[in-house]
């Protein structure tokens, strides 16, 4: 199982029926595929659709109906849509359950950076700040490392998506939850130790009594 599907998959168990949840560009959108049946969750865009479903059949895509990274996405009957003023207003309000946003760096405190790379072009924040800022729950879903060095650091390096600690990391090798500004290392990934979970960390994690095999 490749790296991106350990991390969707053990996300998807975190939804639970019936809440509002807004998935962010890239991993986070796989969470879709991995609901568990007869659990039904209200997905949003924050462009302004909620009961986003699957990737339309070829020749039936809509122009105006895509995710975050404006790829085509179907909607599910019932679904509804509305400007970006009514959907930025229910992130804002604190109206969405989850939101899964990817990330460059979170660090020991939780804080997440996840929108720009200094010197490259990027096409801006988009929603993450607000997303980050107004949802009740914040979870990144992203790789271990990149090229070797840990995303899991003492102090982000890169400029900051919101002063707020998101809740929840999942990575392809644990699981780190966020409480009173602590990470804490809670799950392993199967087969993997707690020692080479620490080894890929520059960050300092408190390990939890019990750490759980991730279930995925």
């Amino acid at each position: 199982m490749d790296a991106q599907t350990i991390i969707a998959k053990r996300i998807a168990l975190e939804l639970r029926d019936g809440m509002l949840v807004n998935l962010g560009i890239g991993i986070p959108t796989l969470v879709a595929n991995y609901i568990p049946p007869g659990t039904h969750i209200f997905f949003q865009s924050e462009n302004g659709l909620i009961g986003t479903g699957p990737i339309p059949q070829e020749g039936l895509a809509q122009a105006r109906l895509t995710d975050a990274g404006g790829r085509p996405v179907s909607a599910i009957p019932g679904a509804s849509t509305f400007d970006s003023a009514m959907s930025f207003g229910l992130i804002r309000g604190g109206h969405v359950d989850v939101t899964v946003l990817g990330g460059l760096q979170v660090d020991e405190q939780g804080k997440l950076a996840n929108w720009m790379i200094p010197g490259k072009m990027v096409p801006g924040m988009g929603g993450a700040m607000d997303l980050v800022s107004g949802a009740k729950r914040v979870i990144v879903a992203m790789q271990h490392t990149a090229k070797g060095k840990p995303k899991l650091v003492k102090r982000c390096t890169l400029p900051l998506t919101s002063a707020r600690s998101v809740d929840l990391v999942v990575t392809e090798l644990a699981v780190i939850a966020y409480t009173v500004g602590r990470a804490t290392l809670v799950e392993t990934a199967p087969g993997v130790t707690v020692e080479q979970v620490l080894a890929a960390t520059e960050s300092e994690l408190t390990v939890a009594p019990q750490v759980l095999s991730m279930k995925i």
